[in-house]
């Protein structure tokens, strides 16, 4: 093992001398080369090791097409490899993605294959490890790319930097009128998602860092309140009193036409609506009503 590991870096070594040399083509090409061969000869850690060294040091010399090449080969070796999801090469991933082109097309392909590659390995994220989805959080939201940010955030398990992140967006480039909005829509997200403990935690640290927010609970703005007692709510799991919060605060929730389908979700996650039943409602959220079908 250590006369393999002192092979590779000896191999390392001379093609990272290519490289300062500007022999960029050559050195990508035998990249490439020796990646296959390690692959065929199933030294998966070393054909790793080789794409990640590689990648960083072409990328570190703007050859942004070639890096990212290696990029999309190193996702290619995990899942060949059936590598695990680890911090190590979650680490190495988002290494990687630090370095590519912001603007590239290969840069969106990358993360994509990477959270596939991670969603394949853990049957339980559909969407991505979350560790991952966080990490690439993390990178977005200090280049200022807060939506994209956002998304990976709503799928991560790192409530306190969601919300960071969006008490910046929100001051940055929202409206005064939407600053219950940014934090409405995350929580509804995430309690979609089944993960209500994210949740709160993003619901209570927005509204205690949000420079424009005064101190609560309660608060003056209806919509708060509204996402304050539905996490209340949820607690309790009880059908009715998740009706009466939702006929009551029905003007607030009616600001974003895309709240009813998540609180429609939300309803059959904790509330045990059935969907057949809850498309019985009308357009109108006549839920009193609703409540009473849903009872019999």
């Amino acid at each position: 093992m250590a006369a393999s590991r002192g092979g590779v870096e000896r191999v390392l070594k001379k093609l990272r001398v290519s490289v300062e040399e500007g022999n960029f083509y050559e050195a990508h090409q035998m990249y490439r080369t020796l990646y296959f061969r390690y692959m065929s000869q199933k030294k998966h850690a070393e054909a790793i090791e080789l794409l990640y060294s590689g990648a960083s040091l072409l990328l570190k010399h703007n050859q942004h097409g070639s890096g990212a090449d290696l990029c999309m080969l190193l996702i290619e070796a995990l899942n060949n490899a059936n590598s695990t999801v680890n911090k190590d090469i979650i680490d190495k991933i988002c290494s990687l993605l630090r370095l590519l082109d912001q603007e590239s097309p290969e840069r969106a392909q990358y993360i994509n294959a990477a959270l596939k590659w991670s969603a394949k390995n853990e049957s339980a994220y559909k969407s991505g490890h979350p560790d991952l989805h966080q990490q690439i959080a993390m990178t977005l939201w200090k280049e200022k790319n807060y939506c994209e940010s956002r998304y990976h955030f709503i799928h991560s398990y790192d409530g306190k930097a969601c919300a960071s992140m969006l008490v910046e967006y929100a001051t940055a480039k929202g409206y005064p009128s939407e600053v219950d909005m940014f934090v409405t829509q995350a929580v509804l997200q995430l309690l979609c998602l089944k993960n209500e403990k994210t949740a709160s935690v993003v619901f209570y640290t927005y509204t205690e860092k949000h420079p424009d927010i005064e101190t609560g609970p309660p608060f003056m703005k209806p919509l708060l309140n509204f996402v304050w007692f539905l996490l209340l709510a949820i607690q309790g799991g009880k059908l009715t009193v998740f009706a009466v919060l939702c006929e009551k605060y029905q003007p607030s929730i009616s600001r974003d036409p895309s709240y009813k389908d998540y609180i429609d979700r939300i309803g059959q996650i904790f509330f045990g609506v059935a969907t057949a039943k809850r498309r019985q409602c009308s357009s109108r959220w006549s839920l009193r009503e609703f409540v009473a079908k849903s009872l019999c």
